[in-house]
């Protein structure tokens, strides 16, 4: 149940750290802007990637 919860939140924080540059380069955002982007992409995905990937055992 969880594991479908964060999967979305955590594709959304990569997306926002593919879509916040391509954005800056085309002019649509400054870079304080973008830099907020990447914030919050980077926050999304290291708090919920944890918890759902899994940990390869050897």
């Amino acid at each position: 149940m969880m594991k479908k919860i964060l999967m979305p939140i955590s594709i959304i924080g990569l997306l926002l750290l593919v879509i916040g540059p391509v954005l800056f380069a085309a002019g649509k955002v400054d870079l304080p802007m973008n830099k907020n982007i990447l914030l919050v992409g980077t926050i999304l995905w290291f708090a919920t990637a944890p918890f759902w990937m899994e940990h390869s055992k050897n």
